[in-house]
C-alpha cells in the first residue's frame, strides 16, 4: 500500500511546450509497472488550454471546478462545467483547457503505453481556441 497524502508532492508548471498560458500540474498516481494508470488535477486560469494530442489508451477527465472548453479534430468546441466527465477515445486528436473568462479544473486519467501516455502535437492557435 502507498498512500500520497496531500501537500507531499509538489505542483508543477504545465511545460511552455504543450500548453499555452498559465496552466498547474498537481501530480495524483502513478504507479510502478505493471500498473499502465497515470492521474494528475490540472489546473487552467482563464484562457489557458493544452496543444492537440492523443492518448494511445484514450483519457478521461474529471471537471471538478469551473467552466471549459474541449474540442476533438474535425468536432465543434464544447463547453464543460464541473461535474462533467468526458473520455476521449484512443488516439482521438483533442485539445482542452479553460474557458475565455473562466478558470478550470479537472482530474486526468491516462494509461501509458510503452512507457507513454500522451503523444503531444502542435498547438492550439488562437483563432482555433476562439473559433
Amino acid at each position: 500500500m502507498d498512500i500520497k497524502r496531500n501537500g507531499s508532492q509538489p505542483s508543477g508548471k504545465a511545460p511552455d511546450d504543450y500548453f499555452t498560458g498559465t496552466v498547474r500540474i498537481d501530480p495524483l498516481m502513478s504507479p510502478p509497472e505493471p500498473a499502465r494508470v497515470a492521474s494528475a488535477m490540472v489546473t487552467f486560469e482563464p484562457g489557458a488550454r493544452t496543444a492537440w494530442h492523443t492518448h494511445p489508451l484514450g483519457q478521461t477527465l474529471i471537471v471538478t471546478f469551473g467552466c471549459g472548453r474541449i474540442q476533438r479534430e474535425g468536432g465543434p468546441i464544447e463547453d464543460i462545467h464541473a461535474g462533467d466527465v468526458v473520455y476521449f477515445e484512443p488516439g482521438e486528436k483533442h485539445w482542452h483547457g479553460a474557458a475565455p473568462t473562466t478558470a478550470m479544473t479537472h482530474i486526468a486519467i491516462q494509461e501509458k503505453l510503452n512507457g507513454s501516455p500522451v503523444e503531444w502535437m502542435e498547438k492550439v492557435t488562437d483563432e482555433q481556441y476562439g473559433a
